[in-house]
């Protein structure tokens, strides 16, 4: 019993260090998380780079063995102090924590496997919840739900881009020739998807006058899809943004069209998050305001 007792205090006490940032002790254990994290990611740059590696290998090395035994330790405590195990192990932030620590540990066994440490650099990724910018998810759905509302206009837009790069992939076939490297259609698609991108590589130009007038024309088209798109995406948005604010009522006076990270109404001044009270006493400014309003 006793044992038992020991093993549920530690399990809170880690759990209120790891996923806790309220304490003294979380906010600490955030900021060294962050400081490996960025350092193992500059690490892993640094190894990349052909003439510090053959100069300092062993120790980067090492450095970097070190960063994935204090990972893999954090990912087994955070194992431990889970409430459910399981649902952390298959999140998102789970997967991530285990896939960051797993290429060096298959490099052993699998040597050929070498090339899968640039995967360690999904250790990024965590800085986000060391940050705790998962408080910002309700604005990342606003902008997910917009993007699913756009899609079927999306999809046909494209399909429309798709039949229009095809189109002036075979024109410029045509009209220069593999003599001024259009060698084939495909390839004069990709030139034509790299012009009305507005990249411009600049491997493949064309030279005649008229091929320069139909280049002329698809950067001109490149600037419109651009135009269009933004406005198909930012008009989505702007609907679901006014629907988001319609769904945030006042319990105060009862009137719609807050901002979604409002603390106060922007009518009658009350706390959007607090029912008012039956006994409270009512403020006849306020009361008169909304009358007007209404």
């Amino acid at each position: 019993m006793i044992a038992h007792s020991t093993d549920t205090g530690l399990r809170l006490w880690l759990r209120t260090v790891i996923f806790g940032t309220d304490t003294p002790a979380g906010r600490g254990f955030d900021i060294v998380l962050l400081v490996l994290i960025v350092a193992s990611v500059i690490n892993l740059m640094l190894v990349s780079v052909a003439a510090i590696e053959a100069q300092s290998g062993a120790l980067l090395q090492a450095l970097e063995w070190l960063f994935t035994l204090a990972f893999s330790l954090e990912y087994a405590a955070r194992i431990y102090a889970a409430r459910r195990r399981w649902a952390y192990i298959f999140s998102f932030y789970g997967l991530v924590d285990l896939v960051s620590i797993l290429p060096l540990y298959i490099g052993l066994l699998l040597p050929e496997a070498q090339y899968l440490v640039a995967v360690r650099t999904l250790r990024m990724m965590r800085i986000f919840r060391v940050l705790k910018l998962v408080r910002y998810a309700n604005d990342a759905g606003v902008m997910t739900r917009a993007l699913r509302h756009a899609q079927r206009k999306m999809q046909i837009f494209l399909g429309m881009l798709a039949l229009m790069v095809t189109i002036l992939g075979a024109l410029m076939y045509v009209v220069e020739g593999p003599a001024h490297g259009f060698t084939s259609i495909p390839r004069s698609i990709y030139w034509a998807i790299v012009t009305i991108t507005t990249v411009g590589y600049g491997d493949i130009s064309p030279s005649t006058p008229l091929g320069q007038a139909i280049a002329g024309v698809a950067i001109l088209g490149g600037y419109a899809i651009l135009a269009v798109t933004g406005g198909i995406i930012t008009a989505e948005l702007t609907n679901e943004i006014s629907a988001q604010r319609r769904k945030t009522l006042c319990p105060h006076c009862e009137r719609s069209g807050h901002e979604i990270d409002a603390d106060y109404c922007k009518f009658c001044g009350g706390d959007l998050s607090h029912e008012p009270e039956d006994d409270a006493p009512v403020d006849e400014e306020q009361a008169s305001a909304r009358d007007k309003l209404d």
